[in-house]
């Protein structure tokens, strides 16, 4: 079993930046997938982006300010955002797995993006 845990959430303005951080309890080194979801109040959890093998895949809304990646070394996975807005803000989760989907997650960092 492998423990996720996100970090690196807050209040930040629109414009703003955060980095995201999602450790394991473990070795990620035989994980292949890693991904950023969240959940805005009164929405479902949607998908932010993936990182696959070597392939990144993102939501639109996302494209272009955001950029997912991982560390071995680290036993974590990042998630770099820039150009926040208002509608960036939920909980974001974290998730891995072995294969193709997430197999494992997190308990969630709050992002509020606000003036």
């Amino acid at each position: 079993q492998v423990r996720l845990v996100e970090s690196g959430g807050g209040l930040v303005q629109p414009g703003g930046s955060l980095r995201l951080s999602c450790s394991a309890s473990g070795s990620i080194t035989r994980l292949n997938a890693m991904g950023w979801y969240r959940q805005a109040p009164g929405k479902e959890r949607e998908l932010v982006a993936t990182l696959i093998s070597d392939s990144t895949n993102y939501a639109d809304s996302v494209k272009g300010r955001f950029t997912i990646s991982r560390d071995n070394a680290k036993n974590t996975v990042y998630l770099q955002m820039n150009s926040l807005k208002p509608e960036d803000t939920a909980i974001y989760y974290c998730g891995m797995g072995r294969l193709v989907g997430m197999d494992y997650w997190g308990k969630g960092t709050l992002v509020t993006v606000s003036s």
